[in-house]
């Protein structure tokens, strides 16, 4: 992940005062444990300051609206204490070619600064400190202590101190061409790395294109540079500079990140605070995903060979009491037969009742047999008892291995990110096996109650349109409260999937071309994506029923009728990509 270099951190704040102050902060959220937001009100507009201390992704932009649910973290209940209300009037450098900012509010524009808020983007050693007007600090993101850092501590009603300086020279127009030509070769080696270390406030994403402009390799060694490649470079760096100092950005796409120089920019965006919250939206988003995607699987794959080795025994144990009715037909021979029997037996062959097929007996010699027959009746009755009791649990373990491995299902489904949608999917499927007691709930988790979902959505070649769930969350208001009269209902046939829904009016007869587009539709979105063909039913929604303590997602239907669904044929829709559907 690409972290906010001092360019780009002077081109956001450099965007930010001229947009944004002074301001009236009018609220404080925390969106996670390393992100604020500050709703900020100017004269004529309202937005969210976002400052962030994640270890990889520090920043300060202009971005969305956090979400609607409780915020539980103390850091935001103290800074909306202290500064809710109060005129953010200044956004500067603490100290030239340091990324630390200073951000002061005061009770109106014009006044003294009453507190100060300390912004240091600096990657992992990142954090936001609220001190007041004469810097005693009141509270921060995260205390250091002595024994984490022995250069220097922050706590809670002591002084703020600056980060250590750097040491390395700071950049300058001031400086000729042969200064820094001899600065940067003093000592040969690769050329970006000697310029990075050489000076300070620079980084990979802002040396390496400027380098490639130049028409020179990033890895190359300063002393294979010639005087006309030195000049190229320096002219480069110069203009870097200028642009520096006159606060002139052009943030852009690049095709591995983002830059704010316009160098080797694909895509031009419009402002920087856009570019930093698409950027670091999706970085994190697709961070999350991933994490959250290996511990719902791992999680699902723990529980469901558990399980499965639990039915494999209940499996035994049924095979077992199987024998039961031979061991009361072989008692029934053995007590209608006490004339064939002789002291010492350990084995007696006598004639079944029906068949006259002459059965073997196996025999306690110590035994008559009487005794013989009522050891049999006994086993015959404990094996009655074990598969009365067993045959429920079973039962039990049965569903609850379907019902995991319909979440599996829809889990593989979502085997990379592509859109915000899919995290949020991911995390319904998380939400929903912490409430049935699968996973337990993070710190600072709530359970996301926003009514409206996501659906993918595709239309017929009719142009019907078509609804397809992406979790068992999203099954269930698709069957049991979007469904209308006039819909059909897919589901592959006992193969987990998605519940799958055309929508269709009154005196709407769907064509065979749409059945059967909807059925490959289903046949995709289904543990059987893979196969050729997929049995898939379909019916109305009012014969889809959800039974009484039923898991999510867990339905029974009647009156349905088959199709043969092709999942390969629909791969190449689900390609072209769907729109979501907002209900």
């Amino acid at each position: 992940m690409q972290p906010v270099d001092y360019t780009t951190l002077m081109a956001s704040c450099s965007e930010l005062r001229y947009q944004w102050l002074p301001a009236r902060l009018e609220q404080v959220y925390q969106r996670d444990r390393f992100t604020i937001s500050l709703a900020l009100r100017t004269l004529n507009k309202r937005g969210w300051l976002d400052i962030s201390w994640h270890p990889q992704a520090a920043r300060i932009c202009i971005s969305d609206p956090p979400p609607r649910i409780p915020d539980t973290f103390t850091f935001s209940q103290q800074l909306k204490h202290q500064l809710g209300g109060l005129a953010l009037i200044v956004i500067a450098e603490v100290s030239p070619w340091e990324r630390v900012l200073d951000l002061q509010f005061a009770k109106r524009p014009g006044e003294k600064p009453l507190w100060h808020l300390y912004v240091e983007v600096m990657t992992k050693y990142s954090n936001v400190i609220l001190t007041t007007a004469d810097n005693l600090v009141v509270t921060c993101a995260h205390q250091v202590n002595s024994q984490q850092s022995s250069v220097r501590q922050i706590q809670t009603g002591q002084p703020y101190e600056l980060p250590p300086s750097l040491t390395n020279p700071i950049p300058s127009l001031q400086e000729t061409q042969q200064q820094w030509q001899e600065r940067i070769s003093l000592i040969p080696g690769s050329l970006w790395r000697n310029i990075i270390q050489n000076y300070r406030g620079l980084s990979k994403a802002l040396v390496h294109p400027m380098i490639k402009i130049a028409g020179l390799d990033p890895q190359q060694l300063t002393n294979s540079l010639n005087k006309s490649d030195w000049e190229k470079l320096f002219q480069l760096w110069q203009k870097w500079l200028q642009g520096l100092e006159k606060l002139i950005f052009y943030p852009s796409w690049t095709s591995t990140g983002y830059t704010v120089t316009g160098w080797k920019g694909i895509e031009s965006v419009n402002t920087v605070g856009e570019l930093l919250n698409r950027y670091y939206t999706q970085q994190l988003n697709q961070q999350e995903f991933g994490q959250l995607h290996h511990q719902v699987s791992q999680k699902l794959n723990s529980i469901t060979a558990k399980l499965q080795l639990k039915a494999d025994t209940f499996t035994q144990r049924l095979k077992q009491s199987d024998g039961a009715e031979l061991l009361r037909s072989q008692a029934d021979l053995l007590m209608a037969n006490l004339q064939e029997w002789q002291p010492g037996m350990k084995h007696i062959s006598l004639k079944e009742f029906e068949t006259q097929e002459v059965v073997v007996i196996k025999l306690d010699p110590e035994k008559n047999a009487v005794q013989n027959a009522q050891n049999f009746y006994k086993k015959h009755q404990k094996l009655k008892r074990a598969r009365r009791a067993v045959e429920p649990l079973f039962a039990e373990v049965k569903a609850e291995i379907d019902y995991l491995e319909h979440v599996v299902a829809f889990v593989s489904q979502l085997d990379s990110y592509r859109s915000p949608e899919d995290l949020q999917t991911l995390k319904e499927i998380r939400d929903e096996l912490i409430q049935q007691g699968y996973l337990k709930a993070p710190e600072h988790h709530h359970q996301n109650n926003r009514k409206d979902t996501e659906f993918y959505r595709y239309q017929t070649p009719s142009g019907l349109e078509l609804l397809v769930g992406r979790n068992n969350r999203q099954n269930d208001l698709l069957t049991f409260r979007v469904a209308g009269d006039y819909d059909l209902w897919f589901h592959t046939q006992e193969i987990p999937g998605s519940h799958v829904l055309l929508r269709l009016d009154a005196g709407i007869i769907p064509d065979e071309v749409d059945l059967q587009f909807v059925a490959n539709l289903s046949a995709f979105y289904s543990r059987a994506r893979q196969s050729e063909v997929v049995p898939v039913i379909y019916t109305k929604p009012k014969f889809v029923y959800k039974p009484k303590g039923a898991k999510p997602g867990m339905v029974v239907y009647k009156q349905e009728q088959v199709l043969w669904g092709k999942p390969q044929s629909a791969e190449v829709h689900t390609k072209q990509g769907s729109t979501s559907a907002e209900f």
